[in-house]
């Protein structure tokens, strides 16, 4: 684990307003059992130093993989000279950003790092139940990951932090056939914020997921294809998370609204149904911890929750200090880096569209032809807020009623539109962690949400 900077640290930034240090260390840990056998078993991690100087509204930024006392200096006086030349070459002549509250934070509880073999052997245990319990597949695959990024930041003003970000997930890929011979297949991820020695205590109890995952496969191996078309549909709290992040929460990022995005002209405008809020939440959300929770972003910045859409209305955007002064607004925490080389940038931490009042039997209910669509695998999006995302698993609704399973299909729509056809929102939110948002650098995000009623474009076979 790494140790807090000493005071001199802070003695470096004399005649620097606007400085930050950061020393970070990211660990990755990874096995992977295909058909029983291991094939991948890997342990890395990376680790060094950065810093970011400020001067005339331009940042200089330089980085160095080595963590010691002695390369604080280095590291910083290279970033000072950086600063001074860019400012130099562009002549903004602005002042120095505005200082976030001053403080220091650090985590209580460090997280645990096993040894391979605990992943090894928990999984191999998992994988016997499967083999002895799920005769009709045709393949399956198990594998853990986990990751944790450790920060420990040192600003010229604002809030020292000394943070962890760990995470571990077990992926249950299952595959078998339907009666034509078509291979279809699920995914189940089981894990979220903690190290493996606190989410996985026992292989009995990943057993029930595993028996829901192969019921749920052997419904979609007899599943039918939805008719394409315009369509009153149900998302899932799963599909509702990516479309909260994919489609309007990179349309609402500061920096992409600067440069163009669809959300830049939509600030106090309608842009979903009043029913509809979104919030992307810092580290806890509806009375609980958030999936990935964040206390203090990479410009030492307190990180509290950003307000996005209200009742319909898009109220506001998620910023790092420097747009925020832009656009005449506070910010919120949203500045983050993910390796120690990375320069922070405006990104997601954990973002939901709120639950409603609903229940997710009388939303079933009121649908008399359509469908309900629970888990997905990918999407894509981009900030005109067009949005297209594939359907791994849903049902048909036929006069209120679940019918047949889902073979694999496609949605699609355009955002701001879609969101204003929502007519109920469940009162229940799902949320899901375990993937990386791709915005230049990889980030770990939470994303969740209700269930909505609406209507979208499904994509049929």
């Amino acid at each position: 684990m790494l140790h807090e900077f000493t005071v001199r640290g802070r003695d470096l930034f004399a005649g620097e307003p606007d400085a930050e240090v950061r020393r970070q260390r990211n660990t990755r840990r990874s096995i992977a059992l295909v058909q029983g056998d291991l094939l991948t078993n890997e342990r890395a991690e990376t680790a060094g130093l950065s810093a970011r100087v400020w001067r005339g509204g331009v940042a200089g930024f330089a980085s160095i993989a080595d963590t010691s006392e002695e390369s604080v200096r280095r590291v910083l006086d290279e970033a000072k000279k950086n600063a001074a030349f860019l400012d130099g070459q562009v002549a903004l002549g602005k002042p120095a950003l505005p200082k976030a509250p001053s403080g220091a934070f650090r985590m209580t509880r460090e997280p645990g790092d096993p040894e391979q073999k605990a992943y090894v052997d928990f999984a191999r245990a998992v994988d016997e139940y499967v083999v002895a319990n799920c005769p009709k597949l045709v393949s399956r695959r198990l594998m853990f990951r986990a990751d944790c990024m450790e920060k420990v930041l040192t600003v010229s003003g604002g809030t020292d932090a000394h943070t962890y970000l760990p995470r571990c997930y077990l992926y249950l890929i299952f595959s078998t056939e339907t009666s034509e011979g078509v291979p279809v297949e699920l995914v189940s991820v089981v894990g979220g914020y903690g190290s493996f020695d606190v989410l996985f205590r026992d292989p009995k109890d990943l057993f029930p997921e595993v028996d829901l995952l192969y019921g749920k496969l052997l419904a979609k191996a007899e599943g039918v294809r939805p008719a394409p078309g315009l369509k009153t549909c149900i998302l899932g709290g799963e599909l509702t998370g990516m479309l909260a992040h994919e489609a309007v929460g990179h349309t609402v990022e500061a920096d992409l609204v600067l440069g163009g995005s669809v959300a830049g002209p939509m600030l106090g405008k309608v842009v979903a149904s009043p029913l509809v809020s979104l919030t992307d939440y810092a580290h806890s959300a509806f009375g609980k911890s958030a999936p990935l929770p964040v206390y203090v972003d990479d410009e030492g910045t307190p990180a509290v929750d950003a307000e996005i859409i209200r009742d319909g209305i898009l109220v506001g955007y998620m910023n790092n200090r420097d747009t925020a002064c832009r656009f005449g607004m506070k910010p919120q925490g949203n500045a983050r880096a993910y390796d120690f080389s990375d320069e922070p940038l405006i990104r997601m931490r954990n973002t939901a569209i709120l639950p409603g009042k609903s229940r997710l039997s009388d939303m079933i209910a009121s649908v008399e032809d359509g469908y309900y669509l629970t888990d997905t695998r990918n999407g894509q999006a981009d900030t005109t807020g067009e949005f297209m995302f594939g359907i791994s698993m849903g049902y048909e609704i036929k006069n209120g009623k679940l019918g047949r399973a889902l073979l694999d299909t496609t949605i699609s729509g355009v955002a701001f539109e879609m969101l204003k056809t929502v007519d109920m929102v469940s009162d229940t939110v799902t949320w899901n962690s375990s993937g990386f948002c791709g915005k230049k650098q990889p980030m770990p995000v939470g994303l969740g949400g209700p269930e909505l009623r609406c209507t979208l474009m499904m994509g049929g076979r």
